[in-house]
């Protein structure tokens, strides 16, 4: 697929970009180069490599799956600067 001057217009359009004669020829040939070069990527035979989720050869470290009691109301609840059994107090901050 070559880029052509209908279609860096349609693009200057679209991106709302202000474009002339010298900016679209440049537009064609940047354009047209990196499609060269997605085409020479696609000729790579990769029919046997496996994916990659990471470069680095490491096991992932698990930990079991186990349920905790987190956030015990009776804990939060002794920060607050006033006692109260029910909510977290604080000093007014609006007049």
């Amino acid at each position: 697929m070559a880029i052509t001057k209908d279609t860096v217009k349609k693009i200057s359009k679209l991106s709302r970009i202000a474009s002339n004669d010298q900016f679209e020829e440049n537009m064609i040939k940047d354009l047209n180069s990196i499609l060269k070069f997605v085409e020479q990527l696609n000729e790579v035979k990769i029919d046997s490599i496996e994916p990659l989720a990471s470069t680095v050869d490491q096991e992932i470290i698990k930990r079991e799956d186990a349920v905790k009691k987190m956030n015990d109301k009776n804990q939060i609840l002794s920060n607050s600067p006033t006692d109260n059994k029910d909510f977290y107090v604080v000093p007014k901050v609006i007049e």
